[in-house]
């Protein structure tokens, strides 16, 4: 278990990818919310309070860019983005857009534990 559990919004569209990573993200202490979209993202942020996003890039109103950048501005939201895409110019636009990890799909769960540690600060 981490030393720190975290509050997650979890934007994924695909329900089983969400759901299984949303478990996993449990099973390790955290708390998770998800979205499906970037309106109920934006929604649940405007709501609740988060430390982080883990957000896939492809989304059916919009992109995980759009999406971490308003998060980012508006809430001090900060990112990991979940993307099928790993060339130099995805990573690229990524970090612009405010993700500051960068994870391939099909992710593994060290992967993204890993990725929390980082943007907290909280290593093992």
């Amino acid at each position: 278990m981490p030393t720190t559990s975290y509050r997650i919004l979890l934007v994924d569209d695909h329900p089983d990818s969400a759901m299984f990573l949303a478990r996993l993200l449990q099973h390790e202490g955290h708390t998770v919310r998800t979205a499906d979209c970037c309106a109920g993202a934006k929604e649940l942020a405007a709501e609740e309070t988060f430390d982080l996003v883990i957000s896939d890039i492809g989304l059916p109103d919009g992109t995980g860019y759009e999406l971490m950048g308003e998060l980012r501005s508006s809430h001090g939201l900060r990112g990991i983005a979940l993307s099928g895409r790993a060339q130099p110019e995805d990573v690229d636009a990524s970090k612009r857009a405010g993700f500051e990890e960068h994870l391939i799909k099909p992710v593994a769960m060290p992967d993204v534990t890993g990725a929390i540690q980082r943007l907290t600060g909280n290593a093992r």
